[in-house]
């Protein structure tokens, strides 16, 4: 089986319209590392289902894409999926505040099937904890 991503076959994103993801807030996390050597996978997209548990991680390394690996990163929360949907590669992570945190980054699976790492870069490298996320907090996936 070929994966199209890692293979060079898709070139663009294939997402011509997509609903928004949204995610509660349901930990707020502390801590940073400068070498975690997270493996982003290749795939751009990854579908989440309502109910399931995801780990937000912030990197400010501007050239974080799938594929590669980062190294310096700061915990932001875990988030339960509460509106579905498909999250792809650049789309923007916001608050409810509208406030952009970042834009995605792609996905690490070494806690997986327990949860899936999903990386968003940002400018500003911040805890959830430092960043006065809540628990409820609400985190929005969209193209917007």
């Amino acid at each position: 089986m070929v994966d199209p991503y890692a293979s060079g076959m898709v070139k663009s994103d294939p997402y011509a319209k997509k609903t928004t993801v949204v995610g509660r807030v349901i930990a707020v996390l502390r801590g940073k590392m400068n070498n975690r050597n997270l493996s982003l996978i290749t795939p751009w997209s990854r579908a989440l289902k309502n109910g399931e548990i995801h780990e937000l991680i912030l990197t400010d390394e501007q050239d974080a894409s799938p594929g590669k690996n980062v190294n310096k990163i700061a915990y932001l929360a875990f988030v339960e999926i509460i509106n579905a949907g498909v999250i792809v590669f650049k789309d923007k992570v916001k608050l409810s505040s509208g406030k952009c945190i970042g834009t995605l980054a792609g996905f690490d699976e070494t806690h997986m099937p327990n949860h899936q790492n999903i990386v968003i870069i940002t400018d500003q490298l911040m805890t959830g904890e430092e960043m006065n996320l809540n628990i409820n907090d609400l985190i929005y996936f969209t193209r917007d």
